[in-house]
């Protein structure tokens, strides 16, 4: 943070904010880097569940999309419960009870029966991220908003990693448990980090003795002070009422949706795509496999800071030039079919295509310290929905088109993105 503006801090204040601030954040990361592990390691096991089911992708892909759907709308209603009942809380639980239902699933013999406790477990997962992010707002000013959401959001891509090698560690340890292994062992280190969770996560700065901080630009302070009794005033739904009138958040919905959709399309098909298409294995390949997340990581935390920095609080420019490489990068891939050139292509399609760290920001900036956990639940819960579209449809259409069909989807869709965010960048938000 700045030492030329201390946010309304005496020094040894500030230095204690700074402090706080910076253990907020990394604890929430740490929590974040392990918690794909009770989320994303069902992609990694697809393959072995098709083959112990006899089943085929699309209905496979019907399975994964239940965590997709019942996570969006958790999302559009945890940041609000988590300034009800307390940010932290929730978060703890959200953590505990996924993990409860990874290791009930590992035990099933029925897709329909995983499929129910799958959707529960999005709807436990949905509680930690929209949380966590408002609780960023409240420990960060807009100046720095960008790095710190960016930082969180590079959390999350690197926890993308880390589930393919945890899932990839536990698979070799334990071939006799085929895709069960993928959601037992995974699921310690998930459980384990909430120690450091606990001791170090605050909501915010009154909780360690510090009044709240000072926004260098004193009309945000007015606004979201106005905004705040406002919402103690109006009750629970009138936030959504307000967000869902304004065309803005409308328009983000939208982008969302697609950035739902291009993420974690490659993250579903990508490891089934690699073993069908070019006979590679996870075990054998590991590092083609987490290319794809580095690559995603490596987006999550330069975006945002590039906004920050040379866009100078601009979010739209990083989202026009991201969308635009995106597209090619996408039309492109399905044309490689050996490893190298694929691998390569695939880090730059990861980079360009993940563009939420951008979108954390802008939900930031839109909702400020009294709105930001539910704008950020309302934008996540569009990224969702894309998400639970694409693994509800692409496993149907790969088996009538082919896997070019489900890449030339998503690259098609990087242009309405480019589109909606030009009809976007000079709109402004009238009630929030």
């Amino acid at each position: 943070m700045s030492e030329k503006y201390t946010y309304g801090y005496t020094g040894e204040q500030f230095r204690k904010f700074k402090k706080y601030a910076w253990l907020m954040l990394l604890s929430f990361g740490f929590t974040y880097l392990f918690f794909y592990n009770g989320r994303q390691n069902i992609n990694l096991v697809l393959p072995l569940m098709k083959q112990e089911f006899q089943s085929d992708l699309g209905t496979l892909g019907i399975v994964s999309s239940a965590l997709f759907w019942s996570y969006a709308f958790g999302q559009l209603v945890s940041g609000r419960l988590g300034s009800y009942f307390g940010y932290k809380k929730l978060m703890i639980f959200g953590v505990v009870s996924s993990a409860v239902l990874n290791v009930a699933i590992s035990f099933q013999s029925s897709l329909w029966v995983i499929a129910v406790l799958w959707g529960l477990n999005g709807f436990c997962q949905a509680m930690v991220w929209s949380n966590g992010v408002g609780v960023i707002n409240k420990w960060w000013p807009k100046e720095k908003r960008g790095f710190a959401s960016g930082l969180a959001t590079a959390f999350s891509g690197v926890a993308q990693a880390v589930t393919y090698l945890t899932v990839n560690w536990c698979l070799i340890l334990n071939p006799e448990w085929t895709w069960r292994a993928g959601f037992r062992f995974p699921i310690l280190p998930m459980v384990l980090i909430l120690v450091a969770f606990v001791l170090f996560f605050k909501e915010k700065p009154e909780d360690v003795g510090l009044k709240a901080f000072e926004e260098a630009d004193q009309s945000l302070d007015e606004s979201n002070a106005a905004m705040e009794a406002k919402l103690a005033e109006k009750g629970f739904f009138y936030p959504y009422k307000l967000l869902f009138s304004e065309p803005k958040v409308i328009l983000f919905c939208l982008i969302s949706a697609i950035a739902g959709i291009g993420r974690y399309g490659l993250l579903t098909w990508i490891p089934t795509y690699f073993t069908e298409e070019l006979g590679l294995t996870l075990k054998d390949d590991m590092f083609t496999y987490i290319v794809l997340p580095l690559g995603q990581a490596c987006a999550m935390f330069v975006f945002p800071f590039i906004t920050d920095k040379i866009f100078k609080g601009k979010r739209e420019p990083m989202l026009i030039l991201a969308s635009v490489v995106a597209f090619a990068g996408m039309i492109c891939f399905p044309l490689f079919k050996t490893q190298v050139p694929a691998t390569i292509m695939l880090f730059v399609v990861g980079v360009f295509s993940m563009v939420t760290g951008v979108i954390w920001a802008i939900a930031g900036d839109m909702g400020g310290r009294a709105l930001s956990s539910t704008v950020v639940g309302v934008l996540d819960w569009a990224v969702y929905m894309g998400a639970a579209i694409q693994a509800s449809v692409f496993g149907f259409m790969q088996e009538r088109f082919g896997w070019a069909a489900i890449f030339v989807t998503i690259g098609c869709l990087y242009i309405l993105l480019l589109v909606l965010t030009l009809v976007a960048r000079n709109m402004k938000t009238k009630k929030l």
